[in-house]
């Protein structure tokens, strides 16, 4: 029942960070501010860099528990992400955008993903 669980949350989850992650690492500024308003207050490469590490959150929690190999990395990715949104959501609020609720569901998910990867 755990597997189903994590699969059907994490898969979600993933899914989300690979559109968000790609969208970052290959948008420009532009094309990205219609949908992230933070984006002119962060340099390009650090978008960039967050685009990667949503990218590679999105494959750990998928890849080592579908393999079998490292599947604790699931656990990290989860936390990762966790800590990701926890970072998203201090941008916003110092840049005077209090638009957090998807950032809170976000962290949530990324929580309650972590507590089942624990179980796998």
């Amino acid at each position: 029942m755990n597997h189903i669980a994590y699969g059907t949350v994490a898969g979600l989850l993933a899914l989300f960070y690979l559109y968000s992650g790609a969208l970052k690492a290959v948008r420009s500024p532009d094309q990205l501010r219609p949908m992230m308003a933070w984006v002119d207050r962060v340099p390009l490469p650090a978008v960039r860099a967050l685009g990667a590490v949503e990218l590679l959150g999105a494959a750990g929690l998928i890849l080592p528990p579908l393999t079998g190999v490292a599947p604790a990395l699931a656990v990290v990715a989860a936390v990762g992400l966790v800590l990701l949104q926890a970072g998203a959501i201090a941008v916003h609020l110092t840049g005077g955008d209090r638009r957090i609720a998807l950032n809170a569901v976000l962290t949530v998910t990324a929580a309650v993903t972590t507590w089942l990867a624990t179980g796998l």
